[in-house]
């Protein structure tokens, strides 16, 4: 199905199941591909307010690379590269996203000190049923210590983003209360978007947030929402035509970390 904007692409992604026996909720809806976000592919194609129509929750990016985005019961916020923290207006555009809306399946609680990502991360692995499906997250809690990073809007010829996150700007807090917003996708889908975990931070009172780099949270609640399928929609009119898209799994690691 073709639209004036968008050449529709789904791929669904079935397990045990038929897709569509599951609600909305347990589907992502994803906005071209991290692999073409690696690329420099930054022209935002889909406005925000059409994203809201298939998800409550989410992150992503906007227009030019301009910033982190961080969707939460159903707003949408942008932490730009002044590290402050922006509602966004619905008709500015997407290059990359992923939604959904948001059902708790399973909700764990953390009561012994996460003092780093990979003990955060690895606290999460062991509670998931399998490996084999995605997950959108939702985590909240009082950080005693977060780093999160943001991205400056690029002007075009645009930049591989590996250029761009060398010189990104980061933002430390401490003692502040948030929820960290985002996905774990299975190692297959590595190129369509982050395969391990990819999450956003966003505080209570909307003064700071960001991509996730470090944290440090002695307790926290975690909401996990088991998703069954990706839908999955390329842009029509921008980069991505023409485009060499590769998967380069261990570049990927260093722009997400």
């Amino acid at each position: 199905m073709k639209r004036n904007i968008f050449w529709t692409a789904v791929l669904f992604v079935v397990f045990g199941f038929s897709l569509f026996a599951q609600s909305k909720g347990d589907v992502i809806y994803q906005v071209s591909t991290l692999g073409a976000l690696q690329e420099g592919v930054y022209d935002g194609v889909e406005p925000i307010e059409t994203l809201l129509k298939y998800g409550d929750t989410g992150i992503g990016t906007f227009d030019g690379l301009d910033g982190e985005m961080i969707i939460l019961n159903g707003t949408c916020y942008q932490v730009k590269a002044d590290g402050k923290v922006y509602k966004v207006a619905k008709t500015v555009k997407t290059p990359f996203a992923a939604v959904s809306f948001f059902d708790t399946d399973q909700k764990i609680q953390i009561s012994e000190p996460v003092s780093s990502l990979a003990a955060l991360y690895d606290a999460i692995l062991k509670a998931l049923p399998t490996k084999n499906i995605p997950y959108l997250i939702k985590i909240t809690g009082t950080a005693a210590y977060v780093k999160t990073r943001s991205v400056p809007k690029q002007q075009k010829p645009y930049p591989r983003l590996v250029e761009v996150t060398k010189n990104q700007p980061t933002f430390e807090a401490k003692n502040i209360e948030g929820t960290l917003i985002g996905v774990w996708l299975p190692e297959y889908m590595a190129g369509v978007n982050m395969a391990g975990f990819h999450l956003h931070f966003l505080s209570k009172d909307l003064s700071f947030g960001g991509h996730l780099l470090e944290i440090d949270m002695p307790k926290a609640t975690v909401e996990i929402d088991y998703t069954y399928g990706l839908q999955l929609t390329l842009p029509s009119q921008s980069d991505f035509f023409t485009t060499t898209l590769k998967q380069d799994k261990e570049e990927l690691k260093k722009i997400e970390q």
